[in-house]
């Protein structure tokens, strides 16, 4: 699980690069420069605001050092008001009724070429609860299960309505280790505000006219703190990394999952995280069946019939 942890967050390294580059891909023409300064500011201020103040402003240091960068980058020049002076103040989405299924034969054919991309979701998910149980010193795996319901339901609800798929999303956890604010209390009245927000198109443009440079910024320290949340998962289970399963299972994932490897089976695509997340677990998983038959190999968990404490093999 520590591995599974890490690897998303660090997978999405590329993206922070990318974003703090001012994501030339889609922009060929930006100054790279200014985005770069503008992702400096704005972690350079992330990190001040956390050190210099105490409670409310320095829990929302993320916040706040973000408007510094969106500032600093409209000062800049790399901001662009257009959207945001032309959008209305209050709009209602543009919702799509689903069509019929059995007018479109084709599309049943299709249907089974997504269900792989399922195990990306999955792998997210699952890492995803973990670290929130870490975070909070709970044990959260009983709750998987309703997780990953509560992401299909929603995702059936977005379809329904011409939106994307829905996904748990590693920022999220990343603001949460940064502000040490884990009440569910604080997350209802952020959905019910994200909710009201969505009717003014004015306030979306707002949030897309922030310049990559700022996001850049914002990022690095984000999806950084998920990957500590993996090594931190390590740390308090205290693994033994003398021990050739733990080396193995965590080495191979956190490669394939940062350098982002890509198998790709038809249309469908599996990439760093869910490549990742497999190689962890079928690595650990036979290394430890072939261990405990050959009797070559001690294991990270408990063997099956023996009481708690009876083998140093129980060992983390």
């Amino acid at each position: 699980m520590g591995a599974i942890v890490a690897l998303i967050g660090f997978n999405l390294a590329p993206a922070v690069k990318n974003n703090w580059l001012g994501d030339p891909a889609n922009n060929p023409t930006v100054d790279q420069g200014l985005h770069s300064t503008a992702a400096i500011i704005t972690l350079a201020s992330i990190v001040l605001i956390t050190v210099l103040f105490r409670g409310l402003i320095g829990r929302l240091s993320i916040v706040l050092g973000m408007f510094v960068g969106y500032v600093a980058a409209a000062l800049m020049g790399i901001v662009n008001f257009d959207t945001v002076t032309q959008a209305a103040w209050l709009g209602l989405p543009d919702f799509h009724l689903p069509a019929n299924p059995f007018a479109e034969p084709s599309l049943w054919g299709l249907l089974p070429a997504f269900l792989p991309v399922v195990l990306v979701l999955i792998a997210e998910n699952v890492g995803h609860v973990k670290s929130v149980g870490l975070m909070i010193d709970r044990d959260l795996d009983p709750l998987t299960g309703r997780a990953l319901l509560a992401d299909g339901v929603s995702t059936v609800l977005a379809g329904l309505g011409g939106g994307s798929a829905t996904t748990t999303y590693g920022e999220n956890i990343g603001v949460m280790a940064a502000t040490r604010v884990y009440s569910t209390a604080a997350y209802w009245v952020a959905g019910v505000i994200a909710i009201l927000l969505g009717f003014s198109p004015k306030v979306g443009a707002l949030i897309f006219s922030v310049p990559a440079g700022v996001l850049g910024g914002v990022t690095v320290a984000l999806y950084g703190l998920i990957g500590l949340i993996g090594v931190k998962i390590w740390i308090d289970n205290r693994v033994d990394f003398s021990k050739p399963i733990n080396q193995f299972t965590a080495a191979v994932a956190l490669i394939v999952g940062i350098a982002n490897f890509e198998l790709r089976i038809g249309d469908v695509v599996f990439n760093g995280i869910a490549l990742g997340t497999i190689a962890a677990i079928v690595i650990y998983h036979v290394m430890a069946w072939v261990g405990r038959v050959r009797g070559t190999q001690e294991v990270a968990t408990p063997i099956p019939g023996r009481t708690e404490g009876a083998s140093p093999s129980t060992a983390p």
